[in-house]
């Protein structure tokens, strides 16, 4: 039987479409730029992207998480590639898990998503060696980062690793994939001057190397004011309104908005607030802004030993809107999600429009971007005390200070970036429902076998020097140092006052003599040096020194970071003391012997195959003792909240599950006292890292992420080697989740309520007028509407996932508030 034409072409038609919907972004795309957008298939585009990096979350986390980005309103997601996960020895690569980045790269692409590739291969981060491999410093004639064919071929091979990986999967937009800009470099600017010639000459060979991978889209510099055309130079900050490229072809664009601030142990909880975000945002856009990165969007966490500094944290929750275990940061996924709506409803205006600033005073100014069909307005007040009232066009507007009122329209408020409208919602910790925990884990251990070090210095290298840490290639965070003196009973250093004395490089020091450990040494972010001196009872003849240093990370930022030095340089002294004075015999050039490691880690007893499985001990369980693993089974928490490991009462050391670490623990290492407040904090003014802390006192990281998928449904195993000395008897395993959730709307808004998936159980407060206070300690203002506010939000919520109200008078019953704005605010516990 015959078939007709139209028939052939609907179901041609259908085969397109159906083509068309399940990979948008299917075709060939052009992506160009001018000085006022980035171009997409010849439509000027504003751009709102978040920074997510695959390997601080999961293959099984990144659907959720790209799929809450895109919910969020952003056009896209921004990753470096860290070039020491995917090349830890030299030629040998791993893409495996999560360091398979183009697994990770097709999961945006499939929610429809553009990808922002930030190749690096430097990338900061706060990443171990700020990306770049160890191994690269123990390569002969070697000078990172400038103009040096040795770094520049070792640079080069990875960079067209990856490009060819990527193109190899058709992923660049002009191959039809969803990577629309790639970077080279990452900050060279911040630091190039102390490179001199040699640093302007490696940048311009970075551009020239970048552009001859022919890669057919835009290549960025980020804090590079003087990139090589036609590299586009990009602001990094918490604020980049200022900012202006170096090239007028060039859009202004921010590849790094902070949203929050790292962590690193013995420091405060770092919080910037939604407003200030939301400020900084708009005010950028107002600019003639055209791409804009949130960095981070979900920060996530430092599995095993990538955290740099040294000193960063595991946790890199770095306050982003989805917090380190996946959950939505309200109020400030919710008030971005809804600028972002005010934003791209402005598009046309932004990326076409003739641009009128006015200077209204003191801070305020009015921006008009006009085309022959629209127009659109944003009034800022950069003021960071005084609210404003604007007279414009016949309208009054009351900006309140330190935000931007945006008008799609010029005549319509649809947003102020101090006015939040989104649930705030405070997480719980809950206790594990599978079983009584901390009781139910019954724990064994095995002391770490130190005998052959400690006692008896043996190695597997000897040296007449000292050596930095970094000739081991990271390869562990541990490397003992040891020698032995032999002091006659007449040797001038005798003398009842006998020190030994260190000098180190900031990372953690256990010192042993003859066999017993003396002391231990560690600093903080930022120190790269200590001394360390502890009186010492020598023997005549013979004595054992053994120095045990462990690394916490290797620094990440800065000129010649890669040089800092590691380890125990040295010198190392003993010191004899005779009433005022000193007899110093320096054993730097001693015969010194190294072992790198412990034997706990050769033989992989966080391994559930490991062939030492069976000399586990369950008796006299021991606490507060150095260099102990211990052992306990559990079963995963039931349900699919995200699941965290409390460490109270242990010291310092590294966790396992299943065999996967979960990386470096230290809950013993409490946070600054000084710096926390009671009071609200003020979103008003320029935001720093220590404006706004939380958790003074308290241990810097007590929880630690443990991702469902490093879990199974039956027994699990969990492992802790203890360093420091630690009691797990108060180990339990928790799940984070919504605990209360507090609704707040401007009057004639809609609040709106959720509980992320589970039903609101009761409403604590409600009250509509000028409450006063924060969630979770609200209370009624002067004026309060008619209505009982508590019985009508009770019979809308209670019992339901989410629920929406008008914050109005016609629901509320009317209220005196005068002279204050009118709101709606609810606190509701799940």
């Amino acid at each position: 039987m015959g078939t007709s034409n139209n028939s052939i072409n609907f179901a041609l038609f259908l085969l397109l479409l159906i083509i068309a919907l399940i990979s948008p972004l299917f075709y060939a795309l052009e992506v160009s730029h001018d000085g006022r957008a980035i171009t997409i298939d010849g439509e000027r585009r504003i751009l709102l992207s978040g920074s997510i990096h695959y390997p601080r979350s999961t293959p099984e986390m990144w659907p959720d998480l790209i799929k809450k980005a895109k919910e969020g309103g952003l056009d896209a997601i921004e990753t470096y590639v860290f070039w020491n996960a995917h090349e830890p020895l030299r030629r040998q690569y791993d893409f495996t898990g999560n360091n398979d980045l183009i697994r990770f790269l097709k999961t945006i692409q499939s929610e429809g998503l553009y990808a922002v590739l930030r190749i690096g291969p430097y990338v900061c981060a706060e990443w171990n060696y700020g990306g770049l491999p160890v191994w690269l410093h123990n390569i002969p004639g070697i000078e990172f980062r400038t103009a040096n064919n040795v770094f520049m071929n070792e640079m080069q091979n990875f960079t067209t690793l990856i490009v060819d990986m990527v193109k190899q999967e058709k992923l660049f937009a002009s191959q039809g994939g969803n990577i629309i800009l790639a970077q080279i470099e990452n900050e060279y600017g911040n630091v190039m001057k102390s490179y001199g010639a040699a640093g302007k000459a490696y940048i311009d060979w970075c551009a020239n190397m970048a552009e001859s991978l022919d890669i057919g889209v835009p290549w960025i510099m980020c804090q590079q004011d003087d990139a090589p055309q036609p590299m586009i130079n990009t602001c990094n900050g918490f604020y980049c309104d200022s900012f202006t490229p170096n090239n007028p072809n060039s859009p202004k664009m921010w590849t790094e908005n902070w949203t929050g601030w790292f962590k690193n142990w013995g420091a405060q909880d770092p919080h910037r607030t939604a407003e200030d975000v939301a400020y900084a945002v708009a005010r950028f856009f107002q600019t003639g802004g055209t791409f804009q990165n949130y960095y981070m969007y979900h920060g996530g966490t430092n599995f095993g030993r990538t955290a740099g500094g040294p000193y960063i944290t595991t946790s890199y929750d770095y306050d982003a809107p989805i917090d380190e275990y996946g959950n939505l940061n309200q109020p400030k996924w919710g008030h971005l999600k809804e600028l972002h709506g005010a934003l791209k409803s402005m598009e046309r205006a932004l990326t076409h429009g003739n641009v009128t600033n006015i200077d209204e005073g003191n801070g305020v100014s009015v921006t008009i971007y006009a085309t022959n069909e629209t127009s659109s307005c944003f009034i800022g007040n950069k003021n960071s005390t005084g609210d404003a009232t604007v007279t414009f066009q016949g309208t009054e507007y009351s900006v309140p200070a330190w935000s931007v009122s945006i008008l799609p329209d010029c005549k319509n408020e649809a947003y102020n970036t101090a006015k939040v409208n989104t649930q705030t919602t405070l997480m719980e910790k809950k206790k594990n429902q599978a079983e009584n925990e901390p009781v139910a884990l019954q724990w064994t251990w095995m002391p770490e076998t130190t005998s052959d070090t400690v006692q008896h210095g043996k190695g597997h290298v000897a040296a007449s020097h000292l050596v930095d840490q970094k000739v081991i290639n990271d390869i562990s965070d541990y490397l003992w140092y040891m020698t032995s003196v032999n002091i006659k009973d007449d040797d001038p250093l005798w003398s009842d006052d006998m020190s030994i004395r260190v000098n180190g490089t900031g990372h953690m020091l256990h010192a042993y003599v003859n066999g017993e450990h003396i002391g231990s040494e560690w600093a903080t972010y930022g120190i790269h040096n200590y001394v360390f001196e502890k009186k010492v009872k020598l023997n005549p003849g013979k004595n054992q020194i053994t120095l045990l240093s462990a690394t916490i990370g290797f620094p990440n930022y800065g000129p010649y970071f890669d040089t800092i030095e590691s380890g125990l340089p040295g010198p190392v002294e003993l010191i004899g003391r005779k009433g005022d004075e000193s007899v110093i015999k320096d054993l730097s050039s001693h015969k010194w012997t190294y072992e790198v490691g412990l034997h706990g880690f050769d033989n992989k007893l966080y391994s559930s195959d490991s062939r030492h499985a069976s000399k586990w001990e369950a008796e006299n369980l021991p606490t507060n003792r150095m260099m102990t693993w211990y052992k306990t089974t559990f079963k995963a928490p039931l349900g699919t909240d995200p699941v965290a490991l409390d460490l109270q009462g242990m010291g310092k050391g590294e966790a396992w599950v299943n065999g996967q670490s979960i990386g470096r623990y230290w809950p013993s290492y409490l946070a600054e006292e000084d710096g926390c407040s009671t009071e609200p904090c003020d979103y008003r003014g320029e935001y720093g890292s220590s404006k706004c802390v939380s958790n003074c006192g308290q241990p810097t990281q007590r929880w630690y992420h443990v991702p469902r998928s490093f879990m199974t449904n039956d027994v699990n195993t969990l492992v802790l080697f203890e360093e420091l000395g630690g009691n797990p008897s108060l180990v339990n395993f928790q799940t984070v989740a919504p605990g209360t959730v507090c609704g707040n709307a401007y009057e004639n808004k809609n609040m709106e309520l959720s509980c992320q998936g589970r039903p609101i159980s009761s409403i604590r407060f409600a009250s509509f007028g000028d409450p006063q206070g924060t969630c979770g300690s609200f209370y009624k203002g002067s004026c309060e509407g008619g209505n009982d506010a508590l019985a009508i939000v009770q019979k809308a919520c209670v019992g339901k996932e989410k629920c929406s109200i008008q914050a109005s008078e016609d629901v509320f019953g009317s209220t005196n508030c005068s002279s204050t704005a009118t709101r709606l605010v609810v606190e509701a516990v799940c």
